[in-house]
């Protein structure tokens, strides 16, 4: 196995563990990776020792000197103008294509030299990204200098909204391959790109550690409790959950909703609560981190998580490993995992009714939640298994 580099946005970020957790999977297989960062870590404070750990041997390209930025371009420059100059085009085109800005041009541009030559001096010549964000055009630009290739992560949808500003077909094009996970994935890409490219879009799906993510002790909660974990924002589809719980509370059926996690609706949320005399019941904990939040799945009873846009959430894997019944969305990758009445159960998207009856047929029925549990962890163990998942991406990279 070659080396390789992956580059993050924010690495290690308290919303993407499952990024830490592969790399650390790869490297415990023996494969030599080094993680990138654009952006210094947020969160510190909440992460594990082993995640603060790893974000003190991150490289991260905003702490840097502009003295160090300079030299790192004139580094390049000097061993390949030609490759720098094929960067620099490509830079350029971002002004008539893509993001059409100025200042998004120079700041990918710049954030490239520093990854080509951080890259060199590291003798690595293969990078993959995560997302196919911003950072993927990062990486889309080292590649023009030369000796470098990249690989992506596609998880969408977010990416799939926003393909043209994005250049998400180019991206995908230009790529050496794209790891796909999950067939909605693949197929979404496979609608923007020429079929003879369909044969390096390669479905590798997520996963967890089931050892790290073994059954909880049994559940004796009185009072039945139902978490949500992931951040607080629209796409989570959080306040549909809270207009379901406001349904329970009026049919006087009991239970306790948790949110971990933090976001941009979390005012909302808890404004929500308060006007739907929820507060009795509702709470909020917050960022947590990951050695805190296996208290919360040992605690609960029921996983909701009735997302309108993801790709195949982790938690939901988490929460499956963990034998703890999950109920979420028909929406893209999710009902791969997620077999109605097998594995889980799916809500419509956006449907109140349709998540407060499948909320109150699981707080209703312990024998239901027994069932889907075990069939859930069964899912993960088969096809989400962190360490057989990434033994198809290290046969990629090589």
């Amino acid at each position: 196995m070659k080396k390789v580099a992956y580059l993050c946005s924010e690495y290690p970020a308290i919303s993407q563990t499952f990024i830490f957790r592969e790399i650390k999977s790869l490297r415990a297989a023996g494969h030599e990776v080094t993680a990138f960062s654009v952006h210094s870590q947020s969160h510190l404070d909440v992460m594990t020792e082993d995640e603060r750990k790893e974000a003190s041997g991150t490289l991260v390209m905003t702490s840097l000197s502009v003295f160090s930025i300079l030299a790192s371009h004139l580094g390049i420059m000097l061993s390949s103008p030609a490759g720098y100059f094929r960067m620099i085009a490509g830079a350029l085109s971002l002004l008539i294509r893509g993001p059409k800005s100025p200042f998004k041009a120079l700041a990918y541009f710049t954030e490239a030299g520093i990854l080509v030559r951080w890259m060199r001096k590291k003798k690595i010549s293969h990078v993959h990204e995560h997302f196919g964000a911003p950072t993927a055009l990062v990486a889309m630009l080292a590649g023009r200098y030369g000796k470098i290739d990249y690989s992506l992560s596609i998880h969408g949808p977010d990416v799939f909204f926003t393909q043209d500003a994005g250049l998400l077909r180019e991206k995908v094009i230009s790529a050496k391959f794209i790891r796909c996970i999950s067939h909605f994935c693949r197929s979404q890409l496979m609608r923007i790109t020429p079929h003879e490219h369909w044969k390096n879009l390669h479905i590798v799906r997520c996963g967890v550690d089931p050892d790290n993510y073994s059954p909880a002790p049994e559940r004796n909660n009185a009072v039945p409790g139902i978490l949500c974990v992931g951040r607080l924002v629209p796409a989570k589809g959080q306040h549909i959950l809270l207009q379901a719980c406001r349904q329970l509370k009026n049919e006087n059926i009991p239970f306790t909703m948790t949110f971990v996690g933090e976001g941009e609706d979390r005012d909302s949320l808890e404004k929500y609560s308060r006007e739907e005399g929820l507060t009795d019941q509702v709470f909020f904990a917050g960022a947590q981190g990951q050695d805190k939040i296996q208290n919360y799945y040992n605690s609960a009873d029921i996983f909701a998580l009735p997302s309108f846009a993801e790709g195949v959430p982790v938690v939901l894997m988490e929460a499956m490993s963990k034998e703890l019944p999950v109920i979420s969305t028909y929406i893209a990758g999710i009902p791969e995992l997620i077999k109605h009445n097998q594995t889980g159960l799916l809500a419509d998207a956006g449907d109140v009714e349709s998540l407060a009856l499948n909320l109150k047929r699981l707080i209703s029925d312990p024998l239901l939640r027994a069932e889907l549990g075990a069939a859930g962890r069964n899912q993960v163990m088969a096809r989400y298994h962190l360490h057989n998942n990434n033994k198809k991406m290290a046969s990629l990279f090589s």
